[in-house]
């Protein structure tokens, strides 16, 4: 038997190991950007009555990134379900959608 003793947490609250159920790597706004202007490109040869729903997602990023708050997630919730109720499965657009949906953990 060992006379070693341990006092800490062993559920990794120290930020040992992942713990919290959340597999997400940080979010890189810019790569986001770079996502949700595709959207709005692809939108515009697939689908061009959807272009205003992608341009709230892709206007939200924007304004979220110099201040560094969050983007507004209901906002964007709501419009990428939108566009994915519109669009055809197996297009581009609806990859997209899910890209966003699963980086922002929506």
């Amino acid at each position: 038997m060992s006379t070693y003793n341990f006092h800490g947490n062993a559920d990794g609250s120290r930020g040992y190991g992942d713990h919290d159920g959340d597999d997400r790597v940080g979010i890189n706004n810019g790569a986001l950007l770079r996502v949700a202007e595709q959207l709005v490109e692809r939108l515009r040869s697939e689908n061009p009555a959807l272009i205003g729903y992608a341009e709230i997602i892709r206007d939200e990023l924007t304004q979220a990134a110099p201040d560094g708050r969050g983007a507004n997630h209901g906002r964007i919730r709501s419009s990428l379900e939108t566009i994915g109720v519109g669009v055809s499965a197996g297009t581009g657009s609806l990859v997209l959608v899910q890209q966003l949906t699963h980086v922002l953990g929506l």
